[in-house]
């Protein structure tokens, strides 16, 4: 092997859409060696910890086939400052004796952030995965991970040309690439596997094709502000019916605030754990209409062809918008509940391409390494 063409990268994940992400290149990376020996990319996984919970955390790394993480910082949840302080700190003392030559960061949360400002601040470069998103509403910490994340990146992969466009309003134009959605390969690849064990969940949870809405509330805009979480209760509850149930799995912070909050109960909304990446999937596919404030759910949405209403005033994936597929409804309980009814009517036949071929792992392999070798010839220059 030319060691000279060897590449050493550390992944950075710490949230359930980084585990798929990061899955996702894995799988990439090892083709890419497999075809490529002589041009190696190695690489190492850091989990920050910041999902700590057995059902949002370990099952995913079994269930996608991840390798298990050469680090887990344990680093649990806190406020904003604590948790990307106590992370900042500990992918330091890994990434200086690693000293890899890449930090790859996924996404907008705390742990992209501190990824990459570690490793900005030991001059060891940084690429970003699913650079170039925006909101436009710097209310939200995501919002701010994700600008401060893209103006120290070295390498900007942008999942779509609205994110190229994004960057280059702010002033990026060096190192971007626009390879496609990393999400996307994911969907193509593990669809086939949800399809084994589609009928199994759906007669666990004792529902049929099309007869159910699938609801997922998680970001803190919502789980944090009492008002807007009761009014998307109580607008799920209005929606479903015992023909038409609305599926929740909720996420720990989420059932905690139910909890405080006092919000009553429905027969006919069905609070249920988290499931796992293939049962979503399955459940995704066979819902009638989708109701989430996730990113990540509303292009899975998009993908199946399943009409999404988006519990938020904006969103970041703003083609699923403009192709009829989803509605921006916020968390008012007049708007969500007639989106929901009206949910026949968002179909269409956009096609599927703006988000890339399904590929975008292999073009970041080929990315990576042509960087690496332009990097260490400007070195040796």
């Amino acid at each position: 092997m030319n060691l000279s063409a060897t590449i050493k990268i550390i992944s950075i994940v710490g949230a359930r859409p980084q585990f798929i992400k990061a899955g996702t290149i894995s799988r990439a990376i090892v083709e890419h060696n497999r075809r490529s020996p002589d041009s190696e990319i190695m690489h190492s996984i850091i989990h920050t910890g910041q999902h700590y919970d057995e059902n949002m955390s370990e099952v995913f790394f079994r269930e996608l086939e991840i390798p298990k993480p050469d680090y887990n910082l344990g680093v649990g949840s806190g406020s904003h400052g604590k948790q990307t302080g106590r992370m900042l700190e500990k992918i330091e003392v890994v990434l200086l004796k690693e000293k890899p030559d890449c930090v790859i960061v996924y996404g907008d949360t705390n742990s992209t952030l501190a990824g990459a400002l570690a490793a900005a601040k030991l001059h060891i470069s940084v690429a970003h995965v699913e650079a170039g998103l925006r909101s436009f509403n710097r209310r939200m910490p995501e919002e701010i991970n994700r600008i401060m994340t893209d103006h120290i990146s070295d390498i900007l992969f942008c999942p779509t040309e609205t994110a190229v466009k994004n960057l280059s309003r702010e002033g990026i134009s060096k190192g971007i690439y626009q390879v496609g959605d990393v999400m996307y390969d994911s969907v193509l690849f593990y669809a086939e596997k949800a399809k084994s064990i589609e009928q199994k969940t759906l007669k666990k949870l004792n529902v049929q094709p099309r007869s159910f809405y699938l609801a997922t509330v998680h970001r803190a805009e919502n789980t944090e502000n009492s008002d807007r979480l009761q009014s998307i209760f109580n607008a799920l509850r209005d929606v479903s019916s015992p023909q038409s149930p609305t599926l929740l799995p909720l996420h720990p912070r989420t059932k905690k605030r139910f909890v405080e909050i006092g919000l009553g109960k429905s027969n006919d909304v069905q609070i249920i754990e988290p499931v796992s990446y293939l049962e979503m999937i399955a459940l995704e596919r066979n819902a009638r209409a989708i109701l989430t404030d996730s990113g990540g759910v509303q292009k899975e949405a998009y993908w199946f062809k399943v009409p999404c209403i988006t519990l938020r005033e904006e969103t970041e994936w703003v083609e699923t918008v403009e192709s009829g597929w989803n509605t921006l409804a916020g968390a008012n309980k007049k708007n969500i509940i007639n989106a929901a009814g009206a949910y026949k009517k968002f179909r269409s036949d956009s096609p599927n391409t703006v988000y890339g071929n399904g590929h975008a792992a292999h073009q970041i392999c080929e990315v990576l390494q042509r960087w690496q070798a332009s990097h260490r010839s400007a070195k040796n220059m």
